[in-house]
């Protein structure tokens, strides 16, 4: 049997989810979690052989967890499935450690046997999406410029940007500049937006 462990922040796409691998004769779902900062404690726990992530979760995202767990659970292989196909997203996803990225509007088959890829060691991802994160190319934001628009997102001022940080103000205020100009728009939560329609945040 293949374990699996699921975490989906809505509940009933992740019972749903569930039940429907759970109808696979080779796949048993072990753990269900619902947030991000959960996924670690779970596989230590329920040891499963894949790992099917959400990125938008509650606690850290998907991409940060399938990045501890790499550390923590290295035998355990991730799944990414999404309502997002961004191609910043999985080429963040691959470099956290993840071996697939899937959407969510695929068949269910289709997830089992990528489940069943998985383990075997094959990278599956969609052909389409796989293209399009090549001509996209990386993010062009640095670390601190992505921190810096991470800590605007509920509209933060710049005073509480750089307390967070540990930054000045000044120095916030670069970054954000920095941000804008790459992003090519024209304040900082146009920034925030477009970073996060290509998946860079």
């Amino acid at each position: 049997m293949i374990r699996v462990l699921l975490a989906e922040d809505q509940g009933m796409m992740r019972s749903a989810l569930a039940l429907l691998l759970g109808m696979e004769e080779d796949i048993e779902v072990v753990a269900q979690v619902g947030a991000g900062d959960e996924i670690v404690d779970a596989a230590l726990n329920s040891r499963p052989d894949v790992a099917l992530l959400d990125i938008e979760l509650p606690g850290i995202s998907g991409i940060d967890a399938a990045a501890a767990l790499r550390e923590e659970c290295p035998e355990c292989r991730v799944l990414i499935l999404t309502t997002f196909g961004r191609p910043g997203y999985l080429r963040r996803a691959m470099e956290a450690g993840a071996v697939g990225f899937l959407v969510k509007d695929g068949p269910v088959e289709d997830l089992a046997e990528a489940v069943r890829q998985a383990l075997r060691g094959e990278t599956v991802i969609d052909p389409a999406l796989a293209a399009a994160a090549l001509s996209a190319g990386p993010s062009p934001l640095t670390t601190r410029e992505a921190d810096v628009l991470r800590a605007s997102v509920d509209g933060a001022t710049v005073a509480d940007i750089a307390s967070k940080l540990h930054l000045s103000e000044s120095t916030v205020r670069n970054y954000l500049s920095g941000a804008i100009g790459k992003t090519g728009t024209r304040n900082r939560m146009e920034a925030v937006r477009e970073a996060r329609q290509r998946g860079w945040l």
